[in-house]
């Protein structure tokens, strides 16, 4: 059964950290438990279904939502799934002996094969790490969002944005990403493409277990802008089940046409690389589908800009002679 909304309330309410964990340990005090591994990183586990989801976040982006649960932890209630949390103090990238230690256990005590389905779910470290440990649960899915293959300087020195993450270990066991989903059911990523970086990582993952979807023009707010879309838990819905395909994907996809966000970057990209034809149309899309002042502004802007361009200049007057 969900935990009592009276415990829920008090993790949501905890002030600290100090409080939170607290808060979390009182919480799956008769059910779940939260236990630490080493010195930057807990595992947070609840037992409520035949299915499993398994979510890497860090705890300052746990603390953020609505609740102070991890979104691990919301899906699975609202689907009956167990959920089990790796959580993090930063961006680790989970390269620590603690946690391959605690997966280890996890085979030895054969944890994975009480469930049905297991989905193993990370957003760019978080999908880093979601890739990587994939391993230990053969037959398991993968849905990463802004995936990374490695942080290794020596198979990633393309890849200059986590310059502490080139300090880690990611040679040891279960570092490199992509070989690490061998034996997955299947590996679902979800990437911007026009971010060469993350298109980079994504190509280092070859296998025909792996497929791609392009999240264009939403660089690395992917997961927020899928949340504020309210197709995130679909998502993950429909990966746990085997569903979620390019096809499916797309049908789901189309609702970005109304968003916001995703339509500003597309205008914004057009506009930078000087597709004035390209930037009126999507202004004029999206005026004739939106109550959009914005746009009408500047599709406003762009058509006199046009206007001037081919309305010729006065003749000047002849000068008396």
């Amino acid at each position: 059964m969900p935990y009592p909304a009276s415990s829920l309330a008090k993790v949501a309410d905890a002030p600290d950290r100090d409080g939170w964990l607290e808060a979390i340990e009182e919480l799956t005090e008769d059910e779940g438990y939260i236990h630490p591994l080493g010195a930057k990183h807990w595992a947070f586990f609840t037992d409520e279904g035949r299915d499993l989801l398994v979510t890497f976040e860090t705890i300052d982006s746990v603390r953020a939502r609505a609740g102070q649960m991890p979104f691990g932890h919301d899906v699975a209630v609202r689907n009956g799934w167990s959920q089990l949390c790796l959580i993090s103090d930063g961006d680790t990238w989970f390269r620590d002996p603690a946690v391959y230690r605690f997966f280890d256990r996890q085979v030895d005590d054969a944890f994975f094969e009480d469930f049905n389905r297991v989905l193993f779910y990370g957003v760019g470290p978080g999908g880093y790490a979601a890739c990587a440990f994939a391993l230990t649960a053969p037959g398991s899915r993968v849905l990463a969002l802004a995936p990374h293959a490695t942080q290794n300087p020596v198979q990633a020195s393309w890849d200059h944005r986590y310059p502490a993450a080139r300090l880690l270990d990611f040679t040891s066991r279960y570092g490199y990403a992509p070989d690490m989903t061998e034996g997955c059911g299947h590996v679902t990523l979800m990437l911007d493409p026009t971010v060469d970086d993350d298109a980079m990582h994504a190509a280092l993952f070859r296998a025909p277990w792996v497929t791609r979807l392009s999240t264009r023009y939403l660089g690395d707010r992917i997961e927020p802008a899928l949340t504020r879309l309210g197709l995130l838990p679909d998502f993950v819905e429909m990966a746990m089940a085997g569903r979620l395909s390019e096809s499916s994907f797309g049908k789901l996809w189309r609702k970005r046409r109304n968003f916001g966000p995703y339509l500003h970057a597309l205008l914004d990209r057009t506009e930078s690389r000087g597709h004035e034809t390209l930037a009126l149309m999507v202004c004029k899309s999206v005026v004739t589908r939106l109550k959009a002042p914005r746009f009408i502004r500047r599709m406003e802007r762009m058509m006199k800009a046009r206007a001037d361009k081919t309305t010729p200049a006065p003749a000047e007057a002849d000068q008396p002679g």
